[in-house]
């Protein structure tokens, strides 16, 4: 069967583009569109977003940031085009809202749907098998608590559904897995500073922790959903009663799987098809250490430590807020070229008016092949409707 347009799994996933002569040992997932954010907020901030303050939005990073909102009632809606250079009727479609039930607890639910656009099938004869509409969704469901004075913790589950094929074969089948996440969050005021008040922030979230998915009816071998372990830090500062200060800083690590690397009638690293808890384990210690020279196909030893190291992504992000009416953001994310070579740097900006807000970031790649970031020179926009008393301080 021949599609038209693009092969899938180079629309859902950054182009890997490889520096050096060492070629790259990617980590690829099913359903990887559970994976890009949908926030133009933390989309301005570096992809940071597991220790930011806490929006409608939160559930991407870190769900447990619901319980510290301080509206009653918040509504979001996102759109990010994908692609938008080559197909144009491609995107990822967000909706969220979250409610206060008081300020012990809190609960969120989302809509997350990608839209793959319209695409020709046809046979091994170019005969036209008609025009299809691919697409994927997973919708998500929070309920966040107050652990302590100034920890919270969440528990989300998730339904994914990916409907690529759209039964053009037999042995064909939608994608469908089950999948839950558990975050912690920490806010506390601290006394650091004698001229302002300041806020430290910590958080911690384990995503997508569920069922491998298989498309296929005919096969058994299935593919890991993209589970991801997130960690990071932030500090907000208000410098006065109108301007505010807030850095970010956030890692990030597939808990899936690194493939193995065969050469000749050796195997470096370990078998990557196990159970999903076993994979989570084995995520951490399971690098081959090795690459493969691309000019002369010799085996390289990069160590095991290295690669591992490698497989962390960092991103950093500062957001300045005048009055909570007016923001601008900027942020950094860097993916080692060995595992991806994503690196990006990205702006944003804010406006809040009553119980509106809107939100925009642009991302512009550093370093890589013009083209090879599904987002590049894109602009993406959230629109968030709140409304309740807001928390007293």
């Amino acid at each position: 069967m021949k599609i038209k347009k693009l092969l899938f799994a180079a629309l859902m996933m950054v182009a890997a583009v490889s520096y050096g002569q060492n070629s790259p040992n990617v980590i690829t997932t099913a359903v990887p569109f559970v994976s890009i954010n949908p926030d133009s907020r933390g989309g301005g901030l570096g992809d940071c977003g597991v220790a930011s303050t806490p929006d409608v939005y939160s559930m991407h990073y870190n769900p447990a940031k619901y319980v510290f909102m301080e509206n009653k009632l918040s509504v979001g809606l996102g759109y990010s085009p994908w692609l938008r250079n080559l197909v144009p009727d491609m995107g990822l479609a967000y909706l969220a809202a979250a409610y206060k039930i008081n300020d012990r607890s809190s609960v969120a639910a989302t809509l997350r749907y990608f839209n793959a656009g319209n695409i020709d099938f046809r046979d091994q004869y170019n005969h036209s098998l008609g025009q299809y509409n691919p697409n994927e969704w997973a919708v998500d469901a929070t309920y966040s608590r107050m652990l302590g004075d100034y920890l919270s913790g969440a528990v989300a589950g998730r339904f994914i559904y990916s409907n690529l094929i759209q039964n053009q074969a037999d042995y064909a089948r939608a994608g469908i897995s089950v999948a839950a996440d558990v975050a912690l969050y920490y806010k506390r005021p601290v006394e650091w500073f004698s001229s302002m008040d300041a806020d430290i922030m910590w958080g911690v979230n384990i995503n997508n922790i569920g069922s491998k998915v298989t498309y296929s009816a005919s096969n058994n071998r299935r593919d890991f959903i993209p589970t991801t372990l997130r960690a990071g830090a932030g500090l907000k500062l208000e410098l006065d009663d109108y301007n505010s200060l807030a850095f970010m800083f956030d890692l990030t690590k597939l808990l899936v799987p690194t493939p193995p690397i065969y050469y000749q009638d050796s195997m470096y690293g370990k078998d990557n098809d196990v159970a999903v808890v076993t994979g989570i384990i084995q995520s951490f210690y399971d690098a081959p250490g090795v690459s493969i020279n691309q000019s002369t196909g010799e085996l390289n030893h990069i160590g095991k430590f290295y690669e591992e190291l490698c497989e962390i992504n960092i991103g950093a992000g500062i957001e300045y807020w005048y009055n909570n009416i007016f923001s601008v953001r900027a942020g950094y994310f860097n993916e080692t070229a060995l595992k991806g070579n994503r690196k990006y740097v990205t702006v944003g900006a804010a406006l809040k008016y009553n119980v509106f807000g809107l939100d925009v970031s642009y991302l512009i790649p550093v370093g890589t092949v013009v083209g090879s970031n599904p987002l590049e020179n894109t602009l993406r926009f959230n629109l968030t409707y709140s409304m309740g008393k807001k928390k007293a301080d």
